[in-house]
């Protein structure tokens, strides 16, 4: 329309032909010109009122495309523990991305190589269902255990019927211990450089524990130090809490190792993670599951609690505030073993 109005042809007929535009006063002319510009305002308006108008109504009908679409295609919300890993290793990064082929998180990983320090490592592991794998390893996903487990106090054997004291036997035969499920170790071999025992020993610094001599990871450090500060000031007032310390005999925590009869598992031990508080005297107690079988191969999982050795309550509550879990709540138990792990604690 613009250009019609542009034609000769146009104001021919407007201005000459029909006024007779030259013989028109100033004034009359004047307000001609006002017409005409306020008809092409208008008509301007007009028609951009409804180009907005469409252009409004494409724009929802697009909106409402996208949100049909985004409901179609909702991405699974991240795993809510992976969160716990964060709160668990706060100077850790974990970075997740969903892929929709694997329908899995890619969680990538960045740690300093050394605590304090600003240099960092990075690796990167599939999230499988909280284990943490390689990307070669999806594949065997069930031979693995989950991360993350339910932590919680031993059962006391009198109260274990006949169908769980079997289940328990199985649980810690030969057999099941070398074919069955194992903690994956990806994410540890990671944080701690435990790749191989020449990496690790960078990383492991000797220390004291309740005045024991000891080798530890330099990353459980400051939590084990708090450990033993409160464990002492505990006992400048309490007898139970002295007399175990000086029962102590040794507070063994690193040692490149495998654990007896899993077919090469790597122990925590292996980490610098994992402490053993041994006694002068166990007064005729059960301390360690596999030692208690060797007298009792039938039966050992029904040692009453009462005849097994342990630390007092107060320091293994003592540890776990501290991230530490206590192998005496296992099915097959640890009673000496403490070892790091606050996403555990964490996730309870």
């Amino acid at each position: 329309m613009l250009f019609l109005f542009k034609t000769e042809e146009f104001w021919y007929k407007i201005f000459y032909r029909q006024m007779n535009f030259r013989h028109t006063s100033f004034t009359a002319k004047f307000f001609i010109f006002l017409a005409v510009l306020f008809f092409l305002i208008g008509t301007f308006f007009s028609i951009k009122k409804k180009n907005v108008k469409k252009q409004n109504e494409l724009d929802s009908i697009f909106a409402e495309k996208i949100s049909d679409l985004a409901e179609e295609k909702k991405l699974p919300e991240e795993p809510v523990q992976l969160e716990i890993f964060r709160k668990s290793y706060p100077d850790v990064s974990f970075e997740s991305f969903y892929d929709e082929e694997k329908n899995d998180w890619l969680v990538k990983i960045s740690a300093p190589i050394f605590p304090d320090k600003e240099e960092k490592k990075q690796t990167e592991l599939w999230w499988a269902d909280g284990r943490l794998l390689p990307e070669d390893e999806l594949e065997n996903k069930n031979e693995y255990w989950k991360l993350i487990y339910q932590y919680s106090k031993l059962k006391d054997p009198k109260e274990m019927n006949a169908e769980e004291i079997e289940e328990v036997r199985n649980f810690s035969s030969s057999k099941n211990r070398q074919t069955s499920q194992g903690t994956p170790m990806f994410f540890f071999d990671f944080l701690y450089a435990a790749k191989s025992k020449v990496i690790i020993e960078d990383h492991i610094s000797y220390s004291t524990f309740l005045g024991k001599s000891t080798k530890i990871h330099e990353r459980i450090k400051n939590p084990l130090l708090n450990v033993e500060t409160r464990i002492l000031n505990l006992a400048k007032e309490d007898p139970e809490i002295d007399g175990f310390i000086k029962n102590l005999k040794s507070a063994d925590a690193y040692n490149w190792r495998v654990i007896e009869g899993t077919g090469g598992r790597k122990s925590f031990h292996s980490y610098g993670i994992a402490v053993d508080l041994i006694p002068k005297r166990l007064y005729g107690k059960a301390i360690f599951w596999s030692w208690t079988r060797d007298k009792d191969p039938k039966n050992w999982m029904l040692t009453p609690l009462e005849k097994r050795w342990m630390p007092p309550q107060k320091i293994i509550d003592i540890f776990e505030d501290e991230g530490f879990i206590w192998g005496g709540n296992w099915i097959i138990f640890d009673n000496m073993h403490f070892e790091y792990h606050p996403e555990i604690l964490k996730g309870k």
